[in-house]
């Protein structure tokens, strides 16, 4: 199968339609991956950004619409719901949370392949990054080929794609107020999912790997009413 084919993620608690539903999209060229639930999905989005989330309502412990909302927070990749045929108001209030679908269950594989490749069509392709190669800020070295920042005490922080074209704009403009809009523009395209909170949340996650104190950070502050602003000189290796 090839590599550039979009991932999508199945989420569901039941085998019987995660496992079945994989072998069939495989079959219609899509890589995919397989969460049982909420907790698993979240720890495969820690290592991937899957292109689409297929993702049923229905599930122990955290269920698929508070899963959705997190998603759409992080301004994750879109998503369609499975639901039940008697629960209009999941699909409703779904739809309203920004799922971009949903589904009926039971459901049709080739239905729902049609309503993944529509979604996939609508979702603009990111913005690509031309490589920068290895540029220095405060005692952190960037490596975007690697995904990785490398400190001067030996330290290595792996960082995740979205982590490293984040950090990649804020060294293109260093000592620049960034608002969010600007950084949503540059790191992932500006379209229907994006939101403001979605930078946010990037910037949290970023600040807890290369800030010596993430609740008070030096190297990227934030400018009230503005945006973000990467306070070190850049410097390319």
């Amino acid at each position: 199968m090839e590599q550039t084919a979009p991932q999508v993620m199945i989420v569901d608690d039941a085998r019987d339609i995660r496992e079945p539903l994989d072998k069939y999209l495989r079959k219609q060229g899509l890589r995919t991956q397989m969460a049982a639930n909420a907790m698993e999905a979240r720890c495969l989005l820690e290592e991937s950004e899957p292109a689409l989330i297929v993702l049923d309502v229905m599930m122990p412990g955290e269920d698929g619409l508070s899963l959705c909302r997190w998603l759409v927070a992080r301004g994750g990749p879109p998503v369609i719901l499975l639901t039940a045929m008697a629960d209009e108001t999941d699909r409703i209030v779904g739809l309203e949370l920004g799922a971009d679908d949903y589904v009926v269950k039971p459901f049709n594989p080739r239905e729902l392949v049609a309503r993944i490749r529509a979604v996939l069509r609508r979702r603009p392709p990111p913005v690509p990054q031309t490589p920068k190669g290895l540029r220095r800020f405060g005692p952190w070295t960037h490596d975007p080929d690697a995904q990785e920042v490398r400190h001067t005490d030996g330290r290595v922080v792996a960082l995740t794609s979205g982590e490293s074209r984040l950090l990649g704009v804020l060294l293109d403009h260093p000592q620049t107020v960034m608002s969010r809009n600007r950084l949503l523009d540059l790191t992932a395209g500006r379209d229907a999912k994006a939101y403001d909170r979605a930078i946010d949340n990037s910037v949290s996650r970023l600040r807890r790997k290369i800030e010596v104190d993430a609740s008070s950070p030096r190297l990227i502050v934030t400018e009230w009413g503005g945006g973000y602003r990467l306070t070190a000189d850049v410097e390319q290796v």
